[in-house]
């Protein structure tokens, strides 16, 4: 990641799923980069939408209600899958946020009674993606829904 610019001090990752983890050197990474240009703009794309994600985020973070960071953020892990379930609990989309586990919670379950997602133990099942995107850009459709 240093090749890039990224900097890994104090990082860390955990997945939902089963993976394979592969280290390589610095020095292996440069001579990967160099061999093929496909793989080369394969990570610039990445690094691209990884920085256009992190900046929506932040945008959301900071002019965005509660309700629509949390909705937004349901239907992007959702996707293009009908319905979708999204593995996370409450803390976890709430640090993914920025808010209050409680707040989440209460805004979960406003969701879950306008019967846009619904609740399950360490997961959010989700019946229709879109829709709940649109009732996240649409601002007046949230509105009511308790943050506290």
């Amino acid at each position: 990641m240093t090749s890039v610019g990224q900097h890994l001090r104090d990082t860390w990752a955990e997945t939902l799923d089963s993976a394979v983890l592969c280290v390589m050197s610095r020095a292996d990474v440069q001579r990967l980069l160099l061999s093929d240009p496909r793989i080369a703009a394969r990570i610039a794309q990445y690094l691209g939408e990884r920085l256009a994600g992190m900046e929506q985020r932040l945008s959301d973070a900071m002019l965005r209600p509660v309700p629509a960071r949390v909705a937004s953020a349901l239907a992007t892990m959702a996707g293009e899958q009908q319905p979708a379930v999204v593995r996370l609990t409450h803390e976890q989309l709430a640090d993914l946020v920025g808010t209050a586990r409680e707040t989440t919670t209460k805004v979960l379950g406003d969701l879950q009674d306008r019967r846009l997602i619904i609740l399950k133990r360490g997961k959010i099942v989700i019946p229709d993606a879109e829709k709940l995107a649109k009732l996240a850009e649409d601002k007046s459709g949230l509105e009511g829904i308790r943050t506290r």
